[in-house]
């Protein structure tokens, strides 16, 4: 057995411990600093990219570029869904080529520059540098006749936009798969509880950081200027990336370690190809395993066996987890397209005895509707510390407490009854539309047809929703961290954010789908009202996709708790044999 790794013991080739690490208390004091200097480019990092998310759907309705409600929905919803799609990419290429800190180094300085040319596009001179010109057709406002048309099928500047918001999902998700683990590194060697503590104060982190956004930077994005906006998304970026730099002293850096994504995938083309496999070549393939860890150490061949078998039983668990993830990602997209269609009350009270001019001023700064997303933060940062000191430990002396899979069941259940809401809600709103009662609502610079509902009957969605997270998101973590074997722990991680991105890509795929003439969410170049739409059918349609997969769940997570309970029987009675 080889001896336990300790803080005397050298760290493998190539680890760098912190230069300013000296006296009795240096390396705790410094690791500890280390760690705040992570979550501290987390919160920056995260209020940046929710500053992007949370009002992009609006920006892509603006002036500037006209694009219609479904467009608008689908581009925000493939962003999001990329930022998670591409975590495996940063992972690897940390794993396999660069490490992690210059692998985070490198994803910041994207993030700066991806960031810089989101902010050029608002310029006119930037839009007509990469885009060229918007073509020269009638602005009309949007009307909630059916009657009306739009002008022109293509949105304008699409390409460059897709390109840069590609370019910003590599970047956040390269530094949200890297550098959960590097931050734990730098406590790893505290102890447990630091490690533990360290992760609680990261999700935290995250969560402060989106407060800081949705407080300030959608409110002026919205209100002020999505030129100011963007600047301080760019600020936040530029201080993150500093920040980490700076603090490069006091980190622990790990060197490439190598990755088993290509073992998986042999051992994967094997099993799905059972006629490609004579034994008289097994060991032809043990040698190949053995050479790709090159001289880094790694799991053996037949380790290499046991962690596919696992990983065989995990994923299915995690793909039926997908469709929640659709119904997740419509709180930034679709839930953000129906609140602008909803009464949003102004910030400040109307003179009735000023100007007209004045007072149009005045009514132009109104609550941002991406503020709803702070009902979503608030649950969760509420929720998850009173469930971590009172109820979970009431429920485990009880010997109540859930397992992770029947948490993920109870986070479906509450996301099923979110989009549940969010469908009666949009039912009632186009009773009001069909009746031509609708008030226009100038929101910044355009206008939208509202209906007569205020915003505020969106906060029970958006608060099922954040229930939902507590169950579903971190169950779902805990679920595959806690499963993994520990050489497979990063990769199984990567694939659970993966498949989080997967399912908001399907959920734009089906606003595509049903984008088509005659589909439900058809609004022909509407510049960005869904009064023409039946968005009602489709959140409808993703609850019922939804309900069906939370069944095929629970067959799935009973069948391997079955499978699990008989393994540690069988491991019991042989220990009692023996």
């Amino acid at each position: 057995m080889s001896a336990p790794r300790t803080e005397e013991q050298p760290s493998r080739l190539g680890e760098r411990q912190p230069l300013v690490a000296r006296g009795p208390r240096g390396p705790r004091l410094w690791r500890r600093t280390a760690a705040a200097a992570v979550l501290l480019v987390e919160m920056l990092e995260r209020a940046a990219f929710f500053g992007v998310t949370s009002n992009l759907v609006l920006y892509l309705n603006s002036l500037n570029f006209n694009w219609d409600g479904e467009h608008a929905s689908r581009a925000t919803l493939l962003f999001l869904g990329a930022s998670y799609l591409l975590a495996p990419v940063g992972g690897w290429l940390a794993d396999v080529y660069l490490g992690r800190f210059l692998a985070i180094s490198l994803s910041l300085l994207l993030y700066l520059a991806a960031s810089g040319l989101l902010l050029t596009t608002i310029t006119d001179d930037g839009r007509r540098s990469f885009c060229g010109e918007m073509p020269q057709l009638p602005l009309e406002p949007a009307c909630p006749s059916p009657n009306c048309r739009g002008s022109w099928s293509s949105p304008y500047c699409a390409t460059t936009l897709y390109l840069v918001l590609l370019l910003l999902a590599l970047a956040a998700s390269s530094v949200r798969s890297n550098l959960t683990s590097f931050g734990a590194d730098q406590v790893m060697d505290l102890g447990h509880d630091a490690t533990r503590r360290f992760f609680n104060w990261f999700y935290w982190s995250i969560n402060l950081g989106a407060i800081l956004s949705l407080l300030v930077v959608a409110f002026i994005e919205q209100n002020i200027s999505f030129l100011w906006g963007y600047s301080i998304i760019v600020g936040l970026v530029g201080l993150a990336f500093f920040i980490f730099l700076f603090a490069t002293p006091v980190f622990i850096t790990k060197p490439p370690t190598g990755s088993q994504v290509s073992s998986m995938l042999k051992l994967a083309f094997r099993s799905c190809c059972p006629c490609r496999r004579p034994s008289s070549r097994s060991s032809e393939g043990a040698h190949l395993l053995l050479d790709q860890r090159s001289n880094q150490p790694g799991p053996s061949p037949q380790e290499d066996m046991a962690n596919f078998q696992v990983l065989v039983k995990i994923l299915p668990v995690m793909v039926t987890l997908v469709p929640y993830w659709m119904v997740y990602f419509q709180m930034q997209s679709t839930y953000v397209l129906q609140g602008l269609h909803l009464h949003i009350p102004n910030i400040f009270r109307i003179n009735p005895n000023i100007s007209l001019s004045l007072r149009s001023e005045s009514s132009n700064y109104r609550i941002p509707e991406a503020w709803l997303l702070l009902a979503n933060v608030a649950v969760i940062l509420i929720l998850v510390p009173v469930k971590d000191r009172l109820i979970d430990p009431l429920l485990l002396r009880c010997k109540l407490l859930p397992s992770a899979l029947q948490k993920m069941a109870l986070g479906m259940f509450f996301g099923f009854t979110s989009i549940i809401v969010a469908g009666v809600l949009e039912q009632e709103r186009l009773r009001y539309v069909t009746a031509n009662q609708t008030v226009p609502q100038l929101i910044g610079k355009d206008l939208y047809y509202a209906a007569p509902l205020s915003i505020w009957w969106q906060i029970p969605q958006y608060l099922l929703i954040g229930i939902s997270e507590i169950f579903a998101s971190i169950a779902g973590l805990e679920f595959a961290y806690s499963e993994a074997p520990r050489s497979m722990q990063g990769a199984i991680m990567g694939i659970f954010f993966c498949l989080s991105g997967v399912g908001s890509l399907l959920g734009s795929g089906l606003v595509a789908l049903l984008s088509f003439p005659g589909g439900w969410m058809y609004c022909p170049k509407d510049f960005g009202n869904i009064n023409n739409c039946r968005m009602d059918l489709y959140f409808f349609l993703l609850a019922g996709i939804q309900a069906v997969t939370a069944v095929l769940f629970l067959w799935i997570a009973g069948r391997y708790e079955r499978t699990r309970q008989d393994s540690a029987s069988q491991s019991s009675a042989s220990r009692i044999r023996g």
